[in-house]
């Protein structure tokens, strides 16, 4: 399926959306490293987004149309769910801690911080090159236009 520059700027655009999700998503887990009460009660459970290819039908009139299936082709990317970590919480000896318990053990997220920074340098990067994709898509249309004067 041909991609128009608009399409491409759409598919882009999906894919920084996404990003920035997963940036907001580790400055969560970095900024609750050491939470140990939440509502929901024990220690915040580390989350983590779910990204999926969108396939929906192209919705700027290109070849790809609801009458025909085989034309569908990812156009994008989509969050589909934020999801909690399933790893068991950290267990630290500290009996000073107001949440230690009669062993003076305390259950401690489950955030491991270089993992944190690893997939915040990882999401960075995906972000920058979404936005040069932008870039590039733009000056390519500046071009294009250049040449019908």
């Amino acid at each position: 399926m041909p991609i128009g520059a608009f399409t491409a700027m759409d598919i882009a655009a999906s894919g920084l959306s996404a990003e920035r999700t997963r940036m907001n998503t580790i400055a969560s887990n970095l900024a609750n490293a050491k939470t140990t009460r939440t509502p929901q009660g024990g220690p915040y459970k580390r989350l983590d987004p779910m990204f999926r290819a969108d396939t929906s039908v192209a919705t700027r009139g290109g070849p790809a149309d609801a009458f025909d299936p085989a034309m569908k082709a990812a156009v994008g990317v989509k969050v589909v769910r934020i999801q909690q970590d399933q790893r068991d919480p950290n267990r630290v000896y500290d009996p000073g801690h107001p949440d230690a318990d009669g062993e003076g053990y305390v259950l401690l997220p489950n955030v491991n911080v270089v993992e944190e920074m690893v997939n915040m340098i990882t999401a960075s990067r995906a972000y920058e090159a979404g936005v040069t994709s932008i870039e590039s898509v733009k000056s390519m249309a500046r071009s294009a236009l250049g040449i019908g004067r």
